[in-house]
C-alpha cells in the first residue's frame, strides 16, 4: 500500500482503478483472498502434507498510480474513471441536459403512428446501403433484398427485385449519390444509404413501420437547421492519395472525408447540442462514452458499439435515439460512481510519449504494469480520431509505437519505438523492482521484437505465463490464427548490488555465475495447477543461457562461455529437477512441494524455429 504503480500505455485507466480497489476489502475478498482485521491479505496454498492453508502475501490498501498515454482520448477517459465526483452533482447536471434536449430537440425522434393521429417516440431507425445490380444496373436496397425478418439476419444469397438475378453482397458495387452537405456547405458525393424501418413506441407499445414522406420531411428540416449553424467537423487524419488512413477501405469509406460523415445528420445535431451544453467534464465524458453506439459503426445486425479497433461503417446502420442512449449511460455512470474506491490525489494522468516521460524522477516507480501496442494489431490514433475530434486535441502519432504503412512504420521502426519506451521504464523503475507486460499477438516476429526490446533496455525476463481473459477481442474471436490467450511477461530491473559486482567481474566466469545465482533467486520455485506441477520455463538451461547472454550484450560485455561450457557449469553448480535448475535453498522447497502433486505438467512450448518445432 502506498507504492507507486506506473502504466505507460494506460488506455482507459483500469490500472488506476485496480490500484485504488486494492483498498476495497469486499473487492479483494471477491477474488478469492482472505482479508484479516489488520488488513493482511492471504491466499490458499497446500503445505507439504497436502493440507490447505492460508498464507499471507499482501496488505489491504490503495496503491498510488501514475497513468500515461499518448492519446488525449485515452487520458480523458482514464482521468474521469479515476477522479472522485459527487454523484448528486453528476445526476443534477445530467438531468438538466436531458430536460433541455427533450424540450428543444425531442421532435427529431418523433414519428406519426399508423392511425394517422398519434405521435410515436422513435427508439431507432434502420438505414440501408444501396447497391447496383450487375445484371440490370438498377438500385438494390440491401435491407429489402437481403434481410430476412423471420430469421433476423442477412441472407448470404439473395435476388435482385428487378431482374431476379442471384446475388451475393461481396460481388456488388455501391450506388453513389451527390448531396448538398449542410455542414461542409457544399455538394458532396458519397455511398447511398436510405432509411428503411423505424422502431417506435406509442402509449408504451412497440411498433415498426417504413418511413413515410412526413419522416423524410423531418430529415430535410434537420438539414436546413444544420445549414444555418456553424459546426466544426474535422477532416479525417490522412488525405494522401486515395486513403486517409491505414484502416480506410474504398468499399465503405467512399465519400467519408470528415468526422461528421460517421453520423446521421440527426444524431450529429443532437450530439453537438449535448456537447455544447455539458456543464462538467463528466457530462462530456458520458457523451464520448456513447459515440460508438450512435454513429454509423453501430450495425443493425451486430452487437452494441460496433466493431472495436476499426472504423467500419455497417451496410445496415442502426441509428439510435441519442437522448435515450445518453439517459441509460448516465444511469450506469451514477451507479459506477456510487462505489467508494475513488480517492482524491492517488492517481496522476499525463498525456505524452512513453519514450520520453517528463517530470518523473529516475528510480521513482515501485511497479510497472503495461499492456502496450503490439505491431499492427490496432491502429490506435486512427481509431481514436472520432472521439478526439470532439475534444479538438489529437494524438501525436509520430512516436506512436505501431506498424502502419501510411505512417511508414514497419517492424524495425516499431521495435525502435518500443525499445525507447522500455528504456524509459527501466530508468524510472527502482532497482530490484518488477514490470509486468501483457502481450497479445499471434506473430512470432512481434514476440521476438518485444523480447529483444526488453532485453536491450536492460530488463531481465523471469517468467512468461498465459492469461485467459475469457472475453476475447474482436480479432481474437474472428481470426483463425489469433492468439486466444494473452501472454504475461514478468521482468525485473537488476538491483544495484548485482550491477556493482558485475562491473568488477564483467567478462569473467565469476560474473556469469553471479548473474545466474541472482537470477534464480527471482524465479518462481514451484507452480502447480489442478494437482499438477508446471515446468517453470525460465529455469531451463537454454533460457538461463539466453538471459545470461542478453545481460552481457546489453551492457557491452563479451560473453566468456560457450553454450556447451555454460550447460556443463550449470550442472556442476546447481541442482537439477525435472529439467529445471535451483539454488540449494530452493531445491529443498521444490522437493517438498513436488511430493504434493500427482505429476509434472508438460511445458507448452513456444515454436520459435525449426528445431523447437520438431
Amino acid at each position: 500500500p502506498g507504492d507507486v504503480v506506473f502504466d505507460g500505455f494506460c488506455g482507459t485507466g483500469m490500472t488506476g482503478v485496480a490500484a485504488q480497489m486494492c483498498g476495497d476489502k469486499t473487492v479483494v475478498e471477491s477474488l478469492g483472498y482472505r482479508v484479516d482485521k489488520d488488513g493482511t491479505v492471504s491466499q490458499q496454498e497446500s503445505d507439504e502434507n497436502g493440507k490447505t492453508i492460508w498464507k499471507p502475501f499482501s496488505k489491504l490498501g490503495s496503491r498510488r498510480a501514475v497513468l500515461n498515454d499518448l492519446a488525449p482520448m485515452a487520458t480523458f477517459i482514464s482521468a474521469n474513471y479515476n477522479t472522485p465526483i459527487s454523484t448528486n452533482q453528476l445526476r443534477r447536471a445530467a438531468d438538466e441536459l436531458i430536460t433541455f434536449l427533450k424540450k428543444e430537440w425531442g421532435w427529431v425522434y418523433e414519428t406519426r403512428h399508423s392511425d394517422g393521429k398519434s405521435i410515436g417516440h422513435i427508439h431507432y431507425v434502420v438505414w440501408s446501403d444501396v447497391f447496383l445490380c450487375p445484371s440490370c444496373t438498377e438500385d438494390i436496397v440491401f435491407f429489402d433484398a437481403a434481410y430476412s425478418v423471420e430469421a433476423g439476419k442477412v441472407q448470404d444469397n439473395f435476388h435482385c427485385p428487378h431482374c431476379g438475378s442471384s446475388l451475393v453482397k461481396s460481388g456488388l458495387e455501391h450506388a453513389t449519390e451527390t448531396i448538398y452537405d449542410p455542414i461542409l456547405k457544399k455538394s458532396h458525393r458519397r455511398n447511398k444509404q436510405v432509411p428503411v424501418a423505424i422502431d417506435y413506441s406509442v402509449r408504451g407499445k412497440r411498433y415498426t413501420k417504413a418511413p413515410t414522406e412526413e419522416d423524410i420531411n423531418t430529415l430535410r428540416k434537420i438539414d436546413t437547421i444544420l445549414a444555418d449553424e456553424i459546426l466544426v467537423s474535422h477532416p479525417m487524419m490522412h488525405k494522401g492519395g486515395d486513403a486517409w488512413a491505414a484502416i480506410w477501405r474504398a468499399g465503405y469509406h467512399f465519400g467519408v472525408t470528415h468526422t461528421h460523415h460517421f453520423y446521421t445528420h440527426r444524431n450529429f445535431l443532437i450530439l453537438t447540442n449535448a456537447w455544447k451544453r455539458a456543464e462538467i467534464p463528466q457530462i462530456r465524458w458520458a457523451v464520448t462514452a456513447i459515440l460508438n453506439y450512435v454513429n454509423k459503426k453501430q450495425s443493425f445486425t451486430g452487437g452494441g458499439g460496433g466493431m472495436p479497433g476499426v472504423l467500419y461503417i455497417a451496410s445496415l446502420v442502426q441509428e439510435k435515439n441519442v437522448i435515450e442512449v445518453f439517459e441509460r449511460k448516465i444511469r450506469s455512470l451514477v451507479s459506477a460512481f456510487g462505489n467508494e474506491f475513488r480517492q482524491k490525489g492517488v492517481t496522476i494522468n499525463t498525456t505524452q510519449s512513453s519514450g520520453v516521460i517528463e517530470r518523473l524522477d529516475s528510480s521513482s516507480i515501485d511497479y510497472i504494469f503495461v499492456d502496450p501496442p503490439f505491431g499492427g494489431n490496432i491502429m490506435y490514433s486512427e481509431g481514436s480520431f472520432l472521439w478526439e475530434s470532439w475534444l479538438k486535441v489529437f494524438t501525436n502519432n509520430v512516436p506512436e509505437a505501431i506498424e502502419n504503412p501510411i505512417q511508414k512504420k514497419g517492424l524495425v521502426e516499431y521495435q525502435q519505438l518500443m525499445t525507447r519506451c522500455f528504456q524509459e521504464f527501466f530508468r524510472k523503475l527502482k532497482p530490484g523492482r518488477w514490470m509486468t507486460v501483457e502481450f497479445h499477438n499471434s506473430q512470432n516476429r512481434v514476440w521476438n521484437a518485444i523480447q529483444e526490446s526488453l532485453q536491450y533496455a536492460g530488463f531481465v525476463v523471469a517468467d512468461v505465463r498465459t492469461l485467459d481473459k475469457k472475453q476475447g477481442s474482436f480479432k481474437q474471436v474472428t481470426s483463425g490464427g489469433a492468439v486466444k490467450q494473452d501472454l504475461v511477461i514478468s521482468a525485473y530491473k537488476p538491483n544495484g548490488g548485482l550491477e556493482d559486482r558485475f562491473k568488477l567481474e564483467a567478462g569473467t566466469e565469476d560474473g556469469v555465475w553471479d548473474f545466474v545465482r541472482t537470477h534464480l533467486k527471482q524465479l518462481p520455485v514451484f507452480v502447480s495447477k489442478d494437482g499438477q506441477a508446471e515446468i517453470v520455463a525460465e529455469r531451463q538451461n537454454y533460457l538461463l543461457f539466453d538471459r545470461m547472454v542478453a545481460f552481457h550484450v546489453q551492457r557491452g560485455v563479451t560473453v566468456p562461455l560457450s553454450a556447451a561450457e555454460f550447460y556443463a557449469g550449470l550442472t556442476q553448480r546447481f541442482s537439477e529437477r525435472d529439467g529445471m535448475f535451483f539454488l540449494p535453498e530452493q531445491v529443498a522447497e521444490y522437493d517438498k512441494k513436488r511430493m504434493t502433486v500427482r505429476e509434472v505438467l508438460q511445458l507448452q512450448l513456444f515454436v520459435t524455429d525449426e528445431s523447437s518445432a520438431i
